[in-house]
């Protein structure tokens, strides 16, 4: 489905901040932090940070309040972290410091991620909500995970979602 119920009257630049959570990763090497710079910016959105941390509960929830600090941050979105090995602490981070949660990001994320690799979706703990005021979104390090939620889900909304934390 494609289809907007009540389309945004206004066209706005978002500026996003991109976190990568990983102990394997740098820079050079992520993909998926890459993947959501190219997406962001080829929608007209812009990146006004990047960051990759360790998958480090302490340093994920730093960069998080660094980045909600900042003026021209009105999104961040993460990647890595979101499954259910021993250094995934993406999504416990998330759920201790979200003022609220989306519970349909996560929810139509692993809906869509069936579609595309069946049962295994089940390990995914994507989520998203509003961190002292800025929409954040927690996708999997995958690069079809990251592929997947910003085109068929933070893309559509992101405006939307933006406006309305903005009281508009």
């Amino acid at each position: 489905m494609t289809q907007i119920p009540h389309p945004d009257s206004s066209k706005i630049t978002v500026n996003c901040a991109i976190i990568t959570v990983s102990d394997t990763r740098s820079r050079e090497t992520d993909n998926s932090g890459l993947l959501t710079k190219k997406l962001l910016k080829d929608a007209g959105h812009s990146v006004v940070a990047y960051t990759v941390v360790k998958d480090d509960a302490a340093k994920i929830v730093s960069q998080m309040q660094a980045f909600s600090q900042r003026e021209d941050v009105d999104a961040i979105i993460f990647n890595g972290g979101t499954g259910i090995a021993p250094r995934d602490t993406t999504y416990d981070v998330m759920e201790s410091l979200l003022d609220r949660i989306l519970p349909g990001f996560g929810e139509i994320f692993r809906f869509l991620s069936y579609q595309e690799i069946g049962s295994r979706a089940i390990a995914s703990r994507a989520v998203a909500g509003v961190y002292q005021g800025k929409l954040v979104f927690s996708l999997p390090g995958s690069s079809n995970g990251v592929r997947l939620a910003v085109e068929k889900l933070i893309l559509p909304e992101l405006v939307h979602l933006v406006t309305q934390l903005r009281g508009g």
